[in-house]
């Protein structure tokens, strides 16, 4: 019969016992509760334009966002009647107004309910500036009007000219104190970098004509 030391079944028991110890360590921790129960923040959506002097029009899409009050947050569309609905305050006019005159009016409205009420106003969708393409290209119809937007790029959105297209006999139409105006659009050479003043910078309505 084999005797087993005492000492060395004391010195195997501790080495099991340590090992055991250190696969305990190099398990992952389970994440911290208070951690895991976090509220991340909604990111900020990206504006539709950057310009600050953009007048917030109908049917355009804002992000009203007041800081630490989630509640009376939100993205909101403007409606035919040119309001938005804002929690507390219910109709709020925004057509005609910039951002920054919104915000404003909106935080003076909320100061009766919130204590230093600080709001941002982004538009995030603009759709109350509009420029339609008639005719032979890709996709006809109505179009987001961008600031600076060009005739070169509106057609472009639409997908180009087809093959019937006859680019030379292009023309924008444009209402102007009650008066319909044809502008010319030769695409053919305004591609070639001629006659540049054709290209010019669209306005909310306008029509482009592609025969």
């Amino acid at each position: 019969m084999i005797r087993h030391s005492p000492v060395l079944l004391l010195t195997a028991m501790l080495g099991v016992t340590l090992y055991a110890f250190a696969q305990a360590q190099d398990q992952p921790k389970p994440a911290d509760q208070k951690n895991s129960s976090t509220t991340v923040p909604a990111p900020i959506p990206a504006p539709a334009t950057g310009d600050p002097n953009y007048q917030i029009g109908p049917n355009d899409t804002l992000n009203v966002s007041v800081w630490k009050e989630a509640e009376l947050s939100g993205t909101v569309p403007v409606r035919p009647d040119g309001k938005i609905s804002v929690p507390l305050l219910d109709d709020v006019q925004a057509a005609g107004l910039t951002t920054m005159q919104l915000s404003s009016q909106i935080a003076d409205r909320l100061r009766k309910y919130v204590s230093d009420p600080r709001v941002t106003v982004i538009v995030t969708a603009i759709n109350s500036r509009r420029v339609y393409v008639l005719g032979e290209v890709n996709h006809p119809g109505g179009f987001s009007l961008l600031p600076d937007m060009t005739v070169l790029q509106v057609i472009s959105d639409a997908g180009g000219l087809t093959q019937f297209a006859r680019g030379k006999k292009i023309y924008v139409l444009r209402s102007e104190e009650g008066k319909q105006v044809k502008y010319a659009f030769n695409y053919d050479k305004v591609l070639k970098g001629e006659n540049p003043e054709q290209n010019i910078a669209l306005k909310a309505g306008d029509t482009i004509v592609v025969p």
